[in-house]
């Protein structure tokens, strides 16, 4: 039987943190299965009349902190010749992702699996998802209207504000009524008035963590990683220093999760990061979401394990 053959769209794999990166943790799993594993950029693929290729290099993982891959030379090989492609290529969310997803899609039409669905990537901006599910948010606007952002931020006293397109806690602000740079942010976030921001009402239980909760196929697994806030700072992201606490999922938590399962099972959304403040969702990740290797650390756990057995069922 010919091993299952898997593709990785992926930032440059030299370049990644291997103990905390959750793309690697697939690829793991997928060597565990005998897959065949092949790593390429978004600016790999192109198109040659109506046949989609990728220029790509074989690759072979190791959970080693100093050796994590060795590479074969690259070659170009037809998007169709593989069973699966994992888009796990990081925001920006910019037009060169979205041309990704058009070649990722082109794909998918030839029988290829693609997780997560490459219409539902465009589909399901991070920020923006969520407003589909108004009882499971917080107090939110979404403008590029300064005068209107300036009265959501009075009337909530304290809020914080964010782009619709980045991650990792980057230009993220917390704006206090009455602050003297309110107009500065702004100004920068929405580019002078010319894109949407979003605004939510601040929620003092990020004290008590971002949960980044972790869905496979709508079903969410057990544990959650509390993200901590370092100390002086509001921001619950790993890359802005936040400290990763594990803890079982609430009964508010699953409530959460179910609101939004079958949506995500409708929209060929696999893996999903679910992100949740006290009793809030504050954004929905399908980008590439991770957390996979501190979970799985915390509570012995193989959570690639039950994604890749989620993608077998897809293929057979």
């Amino acid at each position: 039987m010919k091993p299952i053959k898997l593709a990785v769209v992926m930032d440059d794999i030299k370049d990644i943190k291997p103990y905390k990166d959750s793309s690697l943790a697939m690829m793991l799993e997928a060597t565990k299965r005998n897959w065949e594993i092949y790593t390429f950029d978004t600016q790999n693929m192109f198109a040659k009349n109506a046949e989609m290729f990728a220029t790509c290099a074989k690759t072979q993982v190791f959970d080693h902190a100093q050796h994590w891959f060795d590479k074969e030379e690259e070659v170009e090989l037809s998007l169709e010749s593989f069973d699966v492609i994992l888009m796990r290529k990081d925001p920006p969310f910019d037009m060169n992702y979205i041309y990704a997803t058009y070649f990722l899609e082109q794909a998918e039409k030839k029988g290829v699996l693609v997780v997560n669905k490459p219409q539902s990537l465009r589909d399901a901006n991070e920020k923006i998802f969520a407003l589909n599910f108004p009882h499971c948010i917080a107090k939110t606007l979404v403008s590029s209207n300064q005068d209107q952002l300036k009265k959501f931020i009075e009337k909530q006293g304290v809020s914080v504000v964010k782009p619709l397109d980045g991650m990792g806690g980057k230009d993220i602000f917390k704006l206090e009524q009455g602050d003297d740079n309110i107009t500065e942010v702004l100004d920068y976030l929405t580019h002078h008035g010319s894109s949407p921001i979003m605004a939510q009402e601040f929620l003092s239980e990020i004290s008590q963590g971002d949960k980044r909760i972790l869905l496979i196929d709508g079903q969410p697994i057990d544990y959650a990683l509390a993200r901590m806030p370092a100390e002086g700072s509001f921001k619950g992201n790993l890359a802005a220093g936040a400290t990763g606490v594990g803890q079982p999922l609430s009964k508010r938590d699953r409530y959460l999760c179910d609101q939004i399962s079958p949506t995500l099972k409708d929209k060929g959304l696999m893996f999903v990061g679910l992100d949740v403040i006290g009793d809030y969702i504050t954004e929905i990740n399908v980008t590439s979401p991770t957390c996979i290797r501190e979970l799985d650390a915390q509570f012995n756990l193989n959570i690639a394990g039950v994604l890749f057995d989620a993608i077998e069922q897809k293929l057979n």
